[in-house]
């Protein structure tokens, strides 16, 4: 990811079409749900740019989804650990639950549900956590459609600086 804007209350970031990425997965497939036994799987962003936005404390991040032709494609509330500083950039924890937002923000609805419960039948989140989940994805929702900032403008007709390169992991990405 680009860094947009970083400051004490608030993070933008910008993932460009075209970036590599590394997912679990096993015999060639992306596991949404990895098990004991997985590898690293390289991709290809191809669905076009993200523009996302996090807050310290929060534990969500929203997104802005674009088509390649940068017309928007969807608002993503990301249900994720708040973000912790590293050395390289940033950690955080996905939480499997999301919302989709339609662009206009005129209707939504929830994502990845029965992940998150396949999630707590195999022992990887509580229950309890599950509704901390949930009322976080709502908390995220409600900033996008309430249009507090920095929602209270049109991001959908943002463009990135053209000489910004499509970002590299940096080494040691992958050491644990």
């Amino acid at each position: 990811m680009i860094v947009v804007r970083d400051e004490e209350d608030q993070r933008i970031f910008y993932t460009p079409n075209g970036i590599r990425l590394w997912v679990a997965g096993r015999d060639g497939k992306e596991l949404r749900l990895p098990d004991a036994e997985w590898d690293l799987l390289e991709r290809t962003l191809a669905k076009g740019p993200i523009l996302s936005f996090s807050w310290p404390s929060a534990g969500h991040a929203i997104l802005l989804f674009f088509h390649p032709d940068r017309t928007a494609r969807m608002w993503y509330v990301n249900v994720e650990a708040p973000l912790r500083p590293t050395e390289l950039g940033f950690d955080t924890e996905e939480r499997l639950l999301d919302v989709v937002v339609a662009p206009d923000r005129s209707g939504w609805e929830w994502k990845d549900q029965y992940e998150l419960e396949e999630a707590v039948r195999r022992g990887l989140f509580t229950p309890a956590q599950t509704t901390e989940f949930r009322a976080e994805a709502e908390r995220g929702l409600r900033r996008l459609l309430d249009r507090e900032p920095p929602f209270d403008r049109d991001w959908t007709t943002w463009r990135p600086d053209p000489s910004w390169p499509v970002p590299e992991l940096p080494p040691g990405w992958d050491a644990v």
